[in-house]
């Protein structure tokens, strides 16, 4: 039998992660559905973020499941709910339905966005021994960017065909999209290496590092390292959404940016998100995860003490655009962090277990700063709260940088006795 082409099962992922990926470009529908259909704000508010509740949960609660039936009929049955949510919200707006769009659009398209989510990347940790963090960069980054593609496709459609054929057009779509990379999407066979790393090994010129150990979930679960990573995952995520979630109202308020210019720094935030993504991703192959995360809490420990005392809007700017990357690069790198810890064995459970951060960083991160600014009348000692939480994360990420170091040690004892 032919071994598959791995940039192919990699482009696979990125199709099923696009496809999810355009949950974010939620806001192109809320102004029309309020408007046309005359459904309260909240209603329409609400929808979104029973999705994004349940992306999160919904990792957790199906990563067994992912397991046990593999990458490809996970990512079918993704695209079922996924495609059939998006489709169901078009039937949802034609019979004038806002119960059924929160059935729709919130829970099946959030079941669907979380087992798509988690599906294809354990595999992609498998076929990529020696780029794990740029093959998990490049499908997270598929689902940064799923925004950007979709938001102004949407917005032209609703204007021509309307609010239900919209989601109608798109929900086919993506169906089409993820069953098509789900089709392709397979294992390798156990042990598989690319066959240039084969020779450089081979030859010394490559050294591949194993993974520390190979744990299921259940065992991983009972490790201190695995909370270690939950906490600082936590923390990090709940920055990065926080910030995402008031940027522009803060860069007006702190440093007296226009609406305009805050708006133009939101559409650069996504560029980094995306951007850090792939890059944190790719780095993290040569100096390691552990450090990756470490340069992450120092960056932004550097932003959080800097962003209360300065009057500069573009550095201002510049020190969210970091945070924001630092937000992205947490999730693309994960995955890779998983599988250098914890194997490759259950992979995708333990990725669903730790991607219940996203949703509590969800909750956590916008009530902090709503509750801290109605409560104070400022946007400046949510600096200081977060730069606390950021130092705490950074304090784990040092302990368990150390067990790694540790860890590798002795792995390495045992290798040069046996």
């Amino acid at each position: 039998m032919k071994t598959k082409n791995r940039w192919l099962i990699a482009l696979s992922a990125i199709a099923i992660h696009i496809s999810i990926g355009a949950a974010y470009a939620y806001s192109v529908y809320k102004k029309p559905l309020v408007e046309t259909m005359g459904w309260s704000e909240t209603d329409v508010t609400l929808a979104f973020t029973i999705m994004m509740a349940l992306a999160g949960m919904s990792a957790a609660i199906f990563g067994k499941f992912v397991e046990r039936q593999g990458p490809r009929n996970s990512a079918l049955f993704a695209a079922l709910l996924f495609g059939l949510g998006q489709v169901g919200s078009g039937f949802a707006v034609a019979i004038d339905s806002s119960m059924l769009f929160l059935l729709t659009y919130g829970l099946l398209s959030g079941l669907g966005l979380g087992i798509g989510y988690i599906a294809p990347v354990s595999t992609l940790v498998k076929w990529f021994p020696d780029r794990r963090g740029l093959a998990t960069g490049m499908a997270v980054l598929g689902f940064g960017s799923g925004a950007l593609a979709t938001a102004p496709l949407a917005a032209n459609l609703i204007v021509s065909v309307g609010i239900t054929n919209t989601f109608y057009i798109l929900g086919v779509c993506y169906i089409t999209l993820m069953v098509l990379g789900a089709t392709y999407i397979a294992p390798p066979k156990e042990g598989w290496m690319p066959e240039g790393l084969k020779k450089a090994i081979a030859s010394g010129e490559r050294i591949v590092l194993k993974d520390l150990r190979q744990m299921t979930s259940k065992e991983a679960v009972k490790t201190k390292h695995f909370w270690m990573l939950w906490a600082m995952m936590l923390m990090n995520t709940s920055a990065g959404i926080m910030m995402i979630s008031v940027a522009s109202p803060m860069a007006q308020d702190v440093v007296g940016l226009s609406a305009a210019a805050a708006a133009t720094m939101v559409g650069i935030m996504g560029i980094f998100n995306g951007g850090g993504r792939l890059g944190w991703a790719a780095a993290s192959d040569y100096i390691g995860r552990h450090n990756i995360y470490l340069i992450f809490f120092i960056i932004q420990i550097i932003a959080f003490a800097t962003l209360p005392i300065t009057t500069n809007v573009l550095l201002f700017q510049v020190l969210i655009f970091l945070v924001v990357s630092c937000y992205g690069g947490g999730f693309s790198n994960l995955p890779a962090f998983i599988g250098d810890l914890f194997g490759t064995k259950q992979l995708g459970a333990i990725h669903g277990y730790l991607l219940t951060t996203w949703s509590l960083g969800g909750i956590i991160g916008p009530m902090l700063v709503s509750n801290i600014k109605a409560s104070t009348g400022s946007y400046i000692p949510v600096f200081y709260v977060f730069l606390g939480l950021i130092a705490l994360a950074f304090v784990i990420s040092i302990f368990l940088r150390a067990d790694i170091k540790r860890l590798r040690n002795q792995q390495q004892q045992k290798e040069g006795v046996a």
